[in-house]
């Protein structure tokens, strides 16, 4: 069974950055893999996401420009490096796959599998 494992999250002012990485086990397949957010009071919102294959990323609007994805198979990890970080960013960051594989991973809130979350606080 497939287990995700989020970690790097914590407190950073505004203007900061922060490297989050998720560890992928019991997968014998590159899945696709999302990061999703969700914020006090608010409903859960894709981040990103990197394809199983082919080098292909998407991103949610708001961190265009600011968050990049990328994966390292070999170590079995997927990261999502957030610059430029805004208080809206604060956030429960997850990641999660539906087991797709795919080149252009799409955006999404509704997953087989989850991490068990990591905290990002955007706060002077």
């Amino acid at each position: 069974q497939v287990q995700l494992v989020e970690s790097g999250g914590g407190l950073v002012q505004p203007g900061g950055s922060l490297r989050l990485s998720c560890a992928v086990s019991g997968a014998t397949l590159n899945y696709d893999i999302n990061w999703v957010r969700q914020a006090p009071g608010e409903a859960f919102e894709g981040v990103s996401c990197t394809s199983s294959s082919g080098g292909g990323t998407n991103y949610t609007d708001s961190v265009k420009g600011r968050f990049t994805i990328s994966r390292d198979n070999a170590r079995n990890m997927v990261h999502l490096q957030m610059n430029n970080l805004k208080p809206e960013d604060t956030a429960l960051y997850y990641c999660a796959t539906n087991l797709f594989i795919s080149t252009d991973c799409q955006l999404g809130a509704e997953f087989a599998f989850w991490g068990q979350g990591t905290q990002v606080t955007v706060s002077s």
